[in-house]
């Protein structure tokens, strides 16, 4: 409910600072969802304005400062025609907002919006090992303190249950609307253990203790579970 107030008081300092600028503002992800934990989703704000001059961006900073301010991260900032040429670039990004979103102010663009695939896999793959190679690097940093290393899957697991929703569009399956659902199947198809990312849903849904995940065992689980999503990827 704090939330949905802030939502509110956001369009109205966005109308008041950009005035006929705004065309939408659209709330994605798992708050748009009923995946949303509080505590542990965001809340992701998507604004589209009608030109993004310097000015403009001006008029945009003490809004976002006072959003940002409440704990909540920066919007994401397009033209609406920035965002249709982009589209095949940030396949895998627009593809889940176009499935998980609510307009909270103006007009739903995606309705009209078409989001190219054919980059779609290479992207995929690119993201994946992007994030397992800082995965490495800041579990390296972690090494030892058990509480880091879950806090370091807890926080990560929710970008790689969206790639892996992903990896099976990719790999000809149906992904089902929930991510822990995805894993499941997509690790049956796979072959690897989905224990951990789905003891991580049930901690960030605050139905079992983060205390209860095995720091060390879980995370080469979990390490083993990516590396075998971005093998089958790659073998396409």
């Amino acid at each position: 409910m704090e939330a949905e107030k802030h939502i509110a008081e956001l369009v109205d300092r966005l109308k008041l600072a950009t005035g006929t600028n705004l065309e939408c503002l659209v709330l994605f992800g798992s708050a748009a969802s009923e995946e949303f934990h509080a505590g542990f989703s965001d809340v992701n704000m998507l604004c589209i304005l009608r030109e993004l001059s310097p000015a403009t961006l001006d008029t945009l900073a003490p809004v976002f400062a006072w959003w940002t301010g409440k704990r909540y991260p920066a919007p994401l900032v397009f033209s609406r025609t920035e965002l249709e040429r982009s589209a095949d670039v940030f396949a895998i990004e627009l593809f889940d907002i176009f499935e998980r979103h609510r307009v909270v102010y103006g007009e739903d663009i995606f309705k009209t919006m078409r989001v190219p695939m054919d980059k779609h896999r290479v992207q995929l793959e690119h993201d994946l090992r992007a994030k397992l190679l800082t995965l490495r690097q800041l579990y390296i940093q972690a090494a030892g303190d058990d509480d880091r290393v879950r806090k370091l899957m807890l926080d990560s697991v929710p970008n790689f249950g969206t790639l892996f929703r992903h990896a099976m569009i990719v790999l000809g399956m149906q992904p089902g609307v929930h991510r822990a659902d995805a894993i499941r199947v997509l690790a049956d198809h796979l072959k690897f253990d989905p224990g951990v990312f789905l003891q991580l849903f049930e901690v960030r849904a605050r139905k079992t203790r983060q205390s209860e995940v095995n720091a060390r065992s879980g995370f080469a689980k979990y390490m083993e579970g990516i590396d075998k999503v971005i093998q089958a990827l790659d073998a396409l």
